[in-house]
């Protein structure tokens, strides 16, 4: 009788331990269970801990809440300017209500996977190139709004979404770096053009200083020879000043003036042009007869 009784109470403590095992569970902290009775959702959402349901009865399905990282494919699209670009990004999401996705939806990783993928191909065909490359914020947040719209009916909430990198055509970079190129060659010349007009000023109240004193001229002259002849070159730069120039000028005659000036005479010495030089003498024979004499008659025969 009592070997009876200890062989049905092990067997009772057997079975016990088997139906413990078989129905109890463990919800991680990250994670919701949701219990399925008869393929029926029961009650409320498992907390995290340890929990008991019906074996063979029930079913739970563990559902994470952690934030996922998903890339979405790069995506090749035309942009509202007529440009093909390969644009591909990150969409980071969680499980805000774990009945909800495990309900409404078959697979939400892949419903969010495929929706990330159209809307991309959207803001792609929308967006000018200029706004893809450097207003990525604005594009960014327009691409979240389009994601959380039918995600939020799913229990799923986008928290955020980032285009990575955007891809173009060779001919497009090699078109981009000849504008920047440009670009960066007019700044530089619109720069020195303003130098140039800022040192023309500074040379202007300079000279306007040294005509004042024409000692100061003459000394920046020599500071010049001076720099140049530091340089311990064979070739000395002698610059002219435009002063001596104008002088010569002065100095040339007019044209209607002789080229040669007359010489002016030494106190007491009558100059070249006055002094009364003798006519030239008369042939011979006008001094013999005082008539000038016929040649001979030339023989027309000969």
């Amino acid at each position: 009788m009592v070997e009876e009784l200890l062989a049905a109470a092990a067997a009772t403590g057997v079975a016990v331990v088997v139906y413990v095992g078989a129905a109890a569970r463990v919800v991680k902290q990250y994670e919701r269970g949701v219990v399925f009775r008869f393929g029926r959702l029961l009650g409320e959402v498992r907390p995290p801990g340890f929990t008991m349901i019906l074996p063979f009865v029930d079913r739970l399905h563990k559902v994470n809440l952690q934030i996922v990282t998903m890339p979405v494919p790069a995506q090749e699209g035309i942009t509202r300017d007529n440009v093909t670009v390969r644009v591909d990004a990150v969409v980071y999401f969680k499980v805000v209500d774990a009945a909800e996705a495990l309900v409404r939806v078959e697979d939400y990783k892949f419903a969010v996977s495929q929706m990330a993928q159209t809307s991309l191909r959207s803001i792609i065909g929308k967006s000018d190139l200029d706004d893809l490359l450097s207003n990525r914020e604005k594009l960014n947040q327009g691409l979240e709004l389009m994601l959380d719209s039918p995600a939020i009916g799913w229990g799923v909430q986008i928290d955020r979404v980032e285009i990575k990198d955007v891809s173009l055509p060779e001919t497009m970079k090699r078109s981009m770096a000849r504008q920047a190129e440009a670009d960066r060659e007019r700044r530089a010349r619109v720069i020195n053009a303003d130098a140039e007009l800022q040192a023309s000023k500074k040379l202007a109240e300079a000279a306007s200083v040294m005509s004042a004193e024409p000692a100061a001229l003459q000394l920046r002259l020599l500071q010049t020879v001076m720099a140049v002849s530091a340089e311990k070159n064979s070739t000395l730069v002698l610059p002219i000043p435009v002063e001596l120039l104008r002088f010569l000028e002065r100095a040339a005659p007019a044209p209607g003036e002789s080229a040669t000036p007359r010489q002016e005479a030494l106190p007491g010495v009558p100059a070249v042009e006055d002094l009364a030089l003798p006519e030239p003498p008369l042939p011979l024979d006008e001094t013999l007869t005082g008539a000038p004499v016929e040649p001979f008659p030339r023989d027309e025969a000969a």
